[in-house]
This record gives C-alpha cells, structure tokens and sequence, in this order.
C-alpha cells in the first residue's frame, strides 16, 4: 500500500500520446502489479498491448487510474463498489448529454424557423 502522507499530489500529465506501465506507475503512485490487476477488475481499462506483451497506456486511462485510486484509496470503496459508484457516474453523464443533445436541437429549431 502506499503511505496516506504524500498522496495528495500527482504529477502533470505530460503532453504524450501512449504512455508505459512504468511512466503510469509513477504518474498515478500505484504499482505495476496493481495495474494489472486492476485492468482484471475494471473492463473499461484496458491499454493496448504491443510487441511482448507491453502495455501502452494512452491519457484518457491515465486519467481513469487516478479516478480509481481516489475511490479505492482515498474514499475507502471497495473493487465492487468502485465499479458500481463509476458505472452510476456513467449513466448519469450519459442522461445529462442526451438533456444537452435535446436542449441544442430545440435551439437550432428556432434559429430554422427565424431563418426561414
């Protein structure tokens, strides 16, 4: 595990397009064994795997990682309870954009019907 004292920092993400398991070890402190293990329990994780099996990470995962580790870590969920609290998180992102989707459809609508 990792000491609770120096957790609230994390590195910038640099400017890069596919990162290794190494650079995301050290951007997310989380060992790459934990990494894996967690591609196992989190299917929206999964870095493309290349020559011998390495696995490239690219920044929306990244990103994904660290939202992980703030629940597993810092907010005390567990694997299945990370799981569930992201997938809710997911379908009420999905409800707001359709709400956003129908709001601007309307609106075009009336800028048609102006023109017109």
């Amino acid at each position: 595990m990792l000491e609770q004292s120096n957790n609230n920092e994390q590195p910038v993400i640099p400017d890069k397009r596919y990162f290794t398991i190494g650079e995301v070890s050290d951007l997310c402190g989380v060992k790459p064994h934990v990494l894996r293990y967690w591609e196992q329990e989190f299917s929206e994780l999964s870095p493309s795997k290349r020559r011998g099996n390495r696995r490239y990470y690219q920044r929306h995962e990244v990103l994904l990682i660290r939202q992980i580790r703030e629940l597993l870590y810092e907010q005390g969920y567990t694997i299945g309870g990370a799981r569930a609290h992201m997938a809710s998180e997911s379908k009420e992102g999905i409800g707001h954009c359709q709400q956003l989707i129908c709001q601007m459809i309307a609106d075009l609508e009336d800028i048609s019907d102006l023109l017109k």
